[in-house]
């Protein structure tokens, strides 16, 4: 069993930066295929960044260039270090593990929410006001 934790949510204005955290426990890090994704009111969950063991990424269009996903397996944490931020990334963010492989080839795969496979933490807040 994996357990998430995200951590780092809160309140920018528009062009600021923030740095969300997901903490793995209950296993190792290593092997698993991760990835952050994000949930605003009437719309549904999507996929935004997704990191691989080797340190492969991916990302959605409207975040390429200004997020980047990172992780550090000693520590059995994930991060997304975000810049540039926009009030349209106002959203609950959510870190998770994943078994769709290729696992980068995932955030082009709206399936992948649905997998019932999927391991998810219960969010951290993102609120970007303009």
């Amino acid at each position: 069993q994996v357990h998430l934790v995200e951590s780092g949510g809160g309140s920018v204005q528009s062009g600021g930066s923030l740095k969300l955290s997901c903490t793995t426990s209950g296993r190792s890090s290593d092997g698993l295929c991760m990835a952050w994704f994000r949930q605003s009111p009437k719309k549904e969950r999507a996929e935004v960044a997704v990191i691989d063991d080797d340190g492969s990424v991916g990302y959605a269009d409207s975040v390429k260039g200004r997020f980047t996903i990172s992780r550090d397996n000693s520590k059995n944490i994930m991060y997304l270090q975000m810049t540039s931020l926009k009030p349209e990334d106002t959203a609950m963010y959510f870190c998770a593990t994943l078994e769709w492989r290729p696992c980068v080839e995932s955030v082009q795969q709206p399936m992948v929410l649905h997998d019932p496979r999927n391991y998810w933490g219960e969010g951290t807040q993102v609120t970007v006001s303009s």
